[in-house]
């Protein structure tokens, strides 16, 4: 089976086209203002009509409330959203009942205490993307472009598969999908060219990796 690959933090139409004639699986556009790469509801509602039926778009929020959901859903229509924050088990339920749409949780990871939460999103049907856990103070909680230790997930079972983020590039990917064997993997700063700004370059190489990896 094939690695599923998200490139995440799209904010131009050239490198959102970039990403879909690589093959990517799904493309990540982020609602989140303190980050580089947060686009703007016209913004997203013009890419998101780019994609037409070319991958899964998946809207990335953090702690986000009703409101801004449902204007976000509503502009960009996205096939899964992804909660980045600190949302509790039971608001992630809430956001799936209100929705209808599949969820992506991001699990923040330094130590394997960190893991233990994971199975409880899991069995209320969420999708686990691990990422690394953000220096404090940092500000955003993740696309800082590091990574944490692979190893921590050798072996887990968490009864469905999971995906894989935080400091990926295309030349440490093959790498992380050998330890972990996730069902996907996520990019975002792994294929900029500064903090933002994505690179079609980079975006085929990481692609290229990922499918030689299979």
């Amino acid at each position: 089976m094939s690695v599923v690959i998200k490139i995440c933090g799209l904010s131009r139409s050239d490198t959102l086209e970039a990403a879909l004639e690589a093959g990517t699986d799904m493309v990540g556009f982020v609602f989140f203002p303190p980050s580089p790469r947060h686009v703007t509801l016209p913004q997203a509602r013009q890419l998101g009509n780019l994609v037409r039926g070319r991958a899964l778009k998946v809207a990335l929020t953090v702690d986000a409330d009703d409101t801004t959901l449902g204007e976000i859903v509503a502009a960009v229509e996205p096939d899964l959203l992804q909660l980045h924050g600190r949302e509790s088990l039971e608001r992630l339920s809430a956001i799936r009942a209100r929705f209808g749409l599949p969820v992506i949780k991001a699990i923040a990871v330094q130590t394997a205490a960190d893991l233990v939460p994971a199975q409880a999103f899991a069995r209320a049907g969420a999708r686990i993307l691990f990422d690394a856990k953000p220096p404090d103070g940092a500000g955003r909680p993740g696309g800082l472009g590091t990574a944490f230790d692979w190893h921590l997930l050798k072996n887990l079972d968490l009864g469905a598969d999971f995906m894989l983020s935080g400091g990926l590039d295309a030349g440490n990917v093959q790498t992380a999908i050998a330890i972990t064997r996730p069902g996907g993997v996520d990019v975002s700063s792994g294929v900029e060219a500064r903090p933002g700004v994505k690179d079609a370059a980079l975006i085929n190489a990481f692609i290229r990796a990922v499918r030689a990896s299979a």
